[in-house]
């Protein structure tokens, strides 16, 4: 009977229809990424706080001359990496700790970083910046991708510190948060919402 059911198409369609069901599983799930993580320790910078914007009173014009005038503490300053914001990372479909915060370089440009970032493992993860504000728990599942949003690139690693260049132009002052974001299948892993430093 084992040999006559070998011999059947059916079987043959069967089977052919099982591998192909595990082959896809295996590609779409990626369940080995449960168990495996990916550890980055990129360097990051040290940031000095961002200095308020107003500085103290004049008490006159100077008696040096530009050109011989010595460099104030703010153009010192103003070459250092400046920390503009960061928020703390909470848990959303998979357990996610760490620190996100937004760091002016000294050309002007910005970038996000991730310090001690602790997730899990999956398929297809992004690095998000959104105008969504957030929410703990289900109800921020699903959010990020319903307003604004620019995209920073693949997740380098689960654990461990990274940092990824904002685009040009992006709005840091509309998109307050920060997403690790399953595009697979539409889900927040983790976020930050992005505060003023203190």
């Amino acid at each position: 009977m084992f040999r006559r059911l070998l011999r059947a198409p059916l079987t043959w369609v069967v089977a052919a229809v099982l591998v192909a069901a595990a082959i896809f599983g295996g590609y779409w799930f990626q369940p080995w990424k449960l168990v495996v993580d990916q550890n980055v320790a990129e360097r990051l910078t040290e940031p000095a706080p961002e200095a308020p914007t107003t500085g103290p009173p004049s008490t006159g014009p100077s008696t040096v001359a530009p050109s011989t005038a010595p460099s104030s503490p703010a153009a010192g300053a103003a070459a250092r990496p400046v920390l503009v914001s960061r928020g703390t990372f909470v848990t959303h479909e998979h357990e996610t700790s760490g620190t996100a915060r937004i760091v002016r370089q000294p050309d002007g440009g910005h970038r996000l970083e991730l310090v001690d970032l602790d997730t899990s493992n999956g398929p297809d993860l992004r690095v998000w910046l959104s105008d969504q504000p957030v929410r703990a728990g289900r109800a921020g599942w699903h959010v990020f991708d319903d307003g604004r949003f620019v995209e920073l690139g693949r997740l380098k690693g689960n654990r461990g510190d990274q940092a990824y260049a904002v685009p040009a132009g992006t709005d840091l002052e509309r998109l307050r948060s920060v997403s690790i974001w399953c595009r697979r299948f539409a889900v927040s892993f983790g976020a930050a919402e992005l505060g003023p430093v203190r």
